[in-house]
């Protein structure tokens, strides 16, 4: 009876470790899909900030040459130098947000690091149980 019993129970380990191994590759692409999610979210922000910094790189760049114009034209502190000082201070929020968009889509922050850092856990149970 206990060859009996020890097959049972063999056939019963091996039936819990697979639906417990379909489990947690179910629940692991679940945290993968969410975490893609987030990802993907954040590139899309990242490229808003961009193209926001584009634009107002573009407009800094009407109002300095337009600055240039005025300021030759009339060799004196005036309104040329009024909208040098205007474009300056729109090219440094243009490029602070394309530096800002550009650090948000950078490779290492798309990683999905809790994916990661589960299948490492996940791992290392499994070599946990199987000893």
């Amino acid at each position: 009876m206990s060859t009996r019993e020890d097959q049972r129970s063999i056939i019963t380990l091996v039936s819990d470790l697979t639906e417990q191994a379909a489990t947690l590759v179910r629940t692991e692409f679940r945290l993968l899909r969410a975490e893609m999610s987030e990802k993907f979210d954040q590139v899309r922000n990242g490229g808003m900030e961009i193209v926001a910094g584009g634009i107002c790189l573009l407009a800094a760049l009407l109002v300095l040459l337009q600055a240039l114009v005025l300021a030759l034209a009339e060799l004196g502190l005036g309104a040329g130098w009024a909208s040098l000082i205007v474009g300056g201070v729109v090219a440094i929020v243009g490029l602070i947000l394309v530096r800002m968009g550009t650090s948000n889509i950078s490779a290492s922050n798309l990683m999905p690091e809790r994916t990661q850092e589960q299948l490492a856990r996940d791992a290392h149970a499994i070599k946990e149980q199987t000893r």
